[in-house]
């Protein structure tokens, strides 16, 4: 079976599975109950699509199909059936938006934000939100999403399972304008997350999980397209594009971790470069800038510069000097004080990083800084120590590599 035909399938599948699960919660409810009919009629999808081909409405499709599989699960249930009965007569005729499953219009307003602003309640845990973003809105199965995120399905499936029934009950609508801003910041914090997931594990074998980052780009872009004008949007997707833009040569042949100032820099994605400047650009144009602009702009100056020796640091700090006043942030504080030694030396630098000691006491970037401005500082046997700490505090094998390779050549 050719794989461009099933990469072409799992893209219509991703691109359609936040609009049918919008179609069924509009006509139905029942998040949970709908989730789990939309998952069975992707599934349905996958296996038949490749193999039969294509319907002329996939949408429609799936929209069917789920349809068939919800009330199917409904009507075992006499209570909720009798509930929703009750609910399909109270309910003004007009509101139900979602389009029939023959047809190929969509629904009055794009369900792809609705669902991500459910998905990202404020009153569920940051991992929840990841998990069930991933599967009601990206289209990942639980057994992806585990996988993705190194843990058994049967514990990902319980996560899932506890944010939809927590979620049981709230409408499926749009916050409204007295707290959509901070709704939004939510959602975008989340993808924020699954991005950078995706693109430095946290734990495990593999430095870099492209199937998450990727996704978030997707659904990144999917929230921009609906909400063009917001500077915080377009500033999140240009970040993720100049970052994911270095990938190919962020680790070599045998998966180590190649830093940034080491990098083959006629690996970087040149595409995805020009496209995130030009939305740094267009993002720093729509507003005051917030810490998605101001870090997709230190992220362009990185990725303008041809040579690591080339890169405009003045600059940069003084974008920092701005991020950390805006957004003061642990880490945000720890990229300036590598900003301030590359600028006023790594005295300088140690100095900031020794105000950051309590905040992030423990965590294996500080000691990651910290030995490496010990090691410019000439201090190699301090180096050598720091290097020790952070690769046995940190989760990433590839990390944990690379640091103590940096140990080792200083002992």
């Amino acid at each position: 079976m050719p794989n461009d035909r099933l990469h072409h399938v799992e893209d219509l599948l991703r691109l359609h599975a936040p609009q049918v699960l919008g179609a069924l919660v509009r006509r139905y409810g029942h998040f949970d109950a709908a989730e789990d009919a939309v998952q069975e009629a992707l599934l349905a999808a996958a296996r038949q699509w490749p193999s039969a081909g294509v319907p002329d409405n996939p949408r429609g499709w799936l929209i069917k199909v789920a349809s068939r599989r919800l009330t199917d699960a409904l009507r075992a249930d006499d209570a909720r059936r009798r509930r929703e009965e009750t609910a399909a007569r109270l309910t003004p005729r007009d509101a139900f938006a979602a389009p029939a499953p023959g047809e190929s219009r969509g629904p009055s307003e794009d369900d792809t934000l609705t669902l991500l602003f459910l998905c990202c309640h404020p009153e569920l845990t940051p991992a929840a939100q990841i998990a069930l973003t991933l599967r009601a809105v990206g289209g990942l199965t639980t057994a992806e999403i585990a996988r993705a995120h190194l843990l058994p399905e049967t514990t990902m499936a319980q996560r899932i399972s506890r944010a939809k029934a927590r979620l049981r009950g709230e409408p499926f609508r749009q916050p409204g304008p007295e707290d959509r801003d901070q709704r939004l910041a939510a959602v975008l914090q989340v993808l924020y997350l699954i991005f950078n997931e995706g693109y430095t594990a946290t734990s495990g074998r593999a430095l870099h999980r492209a199937d998450l980052a990727r996704e978030a780009i997707r659904l990144t872009r999917a929230v921009r397209r609906l909400l063009p004008h917001e500077g915080a949007v377009t500033g999140l997707l240009a970040l993720m594009l100049l970052t994911e833009a270095r990938s190919a040569a962020r680790t070599g042949p045998d998966g180590e971790l190649v830093p940034l100032d080491e990098q083959d820099r006629t690996r970087w994605d040149r595409a995805a470069i020009a496209e995130g400047t030009a939305l740094v650009e267009e993002a720093l144009s729509e507003g005051p800038a917030g810490a998605y602009q101001l870090q997709a702009a230190i992220a362009a100056l990185h990725d303008e510069a041809e040579r690591a020796e080339d890169t405009d640091w003045p600059q940069i700090l003084a974008l920092y000097d701005v991020l950390v006043e805006r957004a003061p942030e642990p880490m945000a504080e720890l990229g300036r004080a590598v900003a301030v030694a590359m600028v006023h030396g790594p005295g300088a630098g140690l100095a900031e990083v020794a105000r950051l000691e309590e905040r992030l006491a423990g965590h294996h970037r500080l000691a990651a800084v910290r030995a490496h401005l010990l090691e410019r500082a000439g201090d190699r046997e301090a180096a050598r120590e720091a290097y020790g700490v952070a690769a046995a505090a940190t989760l990433s094998v590839p990390e944990a590599r690379y640091l103590r390779r940096r140990a080792a050549r200083l002992g």
